[in-house]
């Protein structure tokens, strides 16, 4: 399953690839594939925060889905912690985070995302790479057996990095556009 998903990848890949000589401005159609590639790694890691938050995975497994997770994100990215109980808002490396979450207290821990939206354009930087922000909603459940212990509901801004990247295939050199999540900040916390 790993290596399908990597040669669809790999398809993907291509399909959004041109030869390197040709312009790196994103068209229409290039920016489509690549907002539905970012909106996918962002369902991956809703999907992949559910599976090492849930009580019931075992301990391989949610290693397993951590290492995986690691490999959606630009290299330092950080993901924001809040509570209701604070305005303080403490930021976690990406391993960090989720092995904190693997950690807590609670019988159950249910963690769901909704409203995954586009906040902001791809804007072009100075380095050659285009920045977007996507915004989610996060609803947060801890319970200890049949009881509600805590819950919340935070609005996140999940950064978004797309860069020209290269790979030679069949001797070929290759351009494609390659997505990374960045940052991910909290900017509201609701009971």
């Amino acid at each position: 399953m790993k290596n399908l998903k990597i040669s669809l990848i790999t398809l993907f890949m291509i399909a959004l690839g041109t030869s390197v000589v040709a312009q790196p401005d994103i068209t229409p159609t290039r920016k489509a594939a690549i907002d539905s590639l970012a909106l996918e790694k962002v369902r991956d890691l809703s999907k992949y925060i559910s599976i090492v938050g849930n009580k019931e995975t075992p301990w391989s497994e949610a290693n397993r889905v951590i290492d995986r997770t690691e490999e959606l994100f630009a290299e330092g990215a950080q993901m924001g912690v809040s509570t209701i109980y604070s305005d303080e808002v403490k930021y976690y490396g990406i391993r960090g985070y989720m092995e904190r979450l693997m950690a807590l207290n609670y019988d159950k821990v249910t963690i769901s995302w909704y409203n995954i939206q586009y906040i902001s354009d791809l804007e072009l930087q100075p380095d050659g790479r285009y920045v977007g922000v996507i915004t989610i909603f996060q609803r947060f459940e801890g319970r200890t057996g049949d009881n509600l212990i805590y819950k919340d509901t935070t609005k996140k801004d999940i950064t978004v990095y797309v860069e020209r990247k290269h790979t030679q295939i069949s001797g070929r050199l290759i351009g494609f556009w390659d997505v990374l999540l960045g940052d991910i900040r909290v900017t509201e916390t609701k009971p």
